[in-house]
């Protein structure tokens, strides 16, 4: 009786996808079935073997959901779609199977067609090989998805948190905020963009306001000839806002809004202490993203004003 195991990997981290395993294993008995366990009890170097084999041997599916697909419909929502997605690529295989075997307590395939030949098994992932297959495959192939994107997110350490909310990942994310693998929608993350899980928009608010007159100030410089690098790097006392290159030059740009011309331009808000913090930033980035060093560096103001967010001015404090 062929048996259908099914595990998810990265329901908790505060980056990166969603992943679940679907496999089915060889009728016949194979020696390295002894090894098979919960892909977290197994060394790194021991799973990506172990993955190897089931991938060559077995018939596997992997479902992914990524973290702005999972921001969108909400963890359990993504749980549901990973299982499905990972099913439909062992269907494709014609493999013929006669059960599934779910690890935890829920039903992601209820609502459909196969959801009769599920059975839940809490710690399958440690019990049933099929699931342990699946968690093994799953991990493997999630964390070498991580493994890649550290290198171009390298502040965050995703290669060697996976993403998960470690002391160091949190603070990663209070010193240069969140890149585009973050997911918005688990704290600290939601806090700090706005992010509404019911309208799936960011809360129109003070930060809102802020971050769309960013947005104006971002298109204003791409149509100046500027390549956007960076934005919202945050230190422990200072966020620059838009990080831009052009001609030879790396920009450190503030932006600031007023509702009107009553409270004066940009610059006013520009004192002597912020120009200090704008510069101690500056210098931050550019420790740890080597790659622009040979770039000059300037500070830069953006003054952006009215209810249509019109860019009046932007200059350059050096």
């Amino acid at each position: 009786m062929a048996i259908l195991g099914i595990d998810e990997v990265g329901r908790g981290p505060l980056a990166g996808p969603l992943v679940v395993g679907a496999v089915i294993l060889p009728d016949t008995t194979k020696e390295w079935y002894l090894d098979l366990k919960d892909s977290k009890k197994l060394s790194a170097k021991k799973r990506e073997r172990l993955s190897e084999i089931i991938l060559t041997e077995a018939a596997v599916g992997l479902g992914w959901v990524t973290n702005n697909e999972l921001d969108e419909v909400g963890i359990s929502e993504a749980l549901k779609l990973a299982t499905r997605r990972a099913v439909k690529e062992v269907q494709r295989l014609h493999v013929s199977f006669s059960q599934i075997i779910i690890d935890g307590k829920v039903n992601f395939l209820s609502d459909t067609p196969l959801g009769k030949y599920v059975s839940t098994v809490v710690k399958a992932d440690d019990k049933i090989r099929e699931v342990s297959a699946a968690s093994i495959v799953a991990k493997v192939a999630r964390d070498k998805y991580m493994i890649d994107i550290a290198m171009k997110y390298p502040e965050y350490g995703f290669d060697r948190h996976m993403g998960y909310g470690t002391a160091a990942h949190r603070r990663a994310i209070m010193e240069y905020g969140i890149c585009p693998e973050h997911r918005r929608s688990f704290e600290p993350c939601k806090s700090m963009t706005g992010y509404d899980m019911e309208s799936k928009s960011v809360v129109k608010n003070t930060t809102s306001i802020g971050q769309h007159g960013e947005e104006v100030v971002a298109e204003y410089l791409v149509r100046k000839g500027h390549e956007i690098v960076a934005r919202n790097h945050k230190t422990y006392f200072y966020e620059i806002d838009i990080i831009s290159i052009c001609d030879g030059k790396i920009y450190f740009t503030e932006v600031k809004y007023r509702k009107n011309d009553y409270a004066g331009g940009g610059l006013m808000a520009i004192d002597d202490k912020k120009q200090r913090q704008m510069r101690y930033a500056a210098e931050s980035f550019l420790k740890f993203r080597q790659e622009f060093l040979e770039y000059d560096p300037l500070l830069a103001v953006a003054d952006v004003t009215g209810a249509d967010f019109e860019v009046r001015d932007w200059f350059t404090l050096d």
